[in-house]
């Protein structure tokens, strides 16, 4: 019996092969984009956890619904300051960073 040829790819198989490997500029833009979206994603699951809508977070940070639209739905890079804001005085939080070499 002859066996099927797999063509399952892992992620990182995928991004190689489409994106090229990690440290080229193509591939570096696609993880980029992806932190950037995951950012979004994590504040709105908080904001959501927290109970808030977009205008009271918006209220308690100091900017405007739009705003806070635009960073979760990735159309806008929040800077650390915002991020920092949003996760303080918003969630009642504290913003941890790290960095990886």
């Amino acid at each position: 019996m002859k066996t099927k040829k797999s063509n399952i790819q892992t992620l990182n198989q995928f991004k190689d092969k489409h994106y090229g490997k990690p440290g080229t500029t193509r591939r570096d833009q696609l993880e980029l984009g992806y932190e950037n979206f995951k950012i979004g994603t994590m504040l709105q699951e908080a904001r959501l956890e927290k109970g808030l809508t977009q205008q009271e977070l918006a209220i308690k940070v100091g900017t405007t619904k739009s705003y806070i639209s635009k960073i979760e739905n990735n159309i806008k890079e929040a800077r650390i300051s915002t991020l920092q804001k949003i996760v303080e005085l918003g969630f009642g939080g504290q913003l941890h960073l790290s960095i990886k070499l």
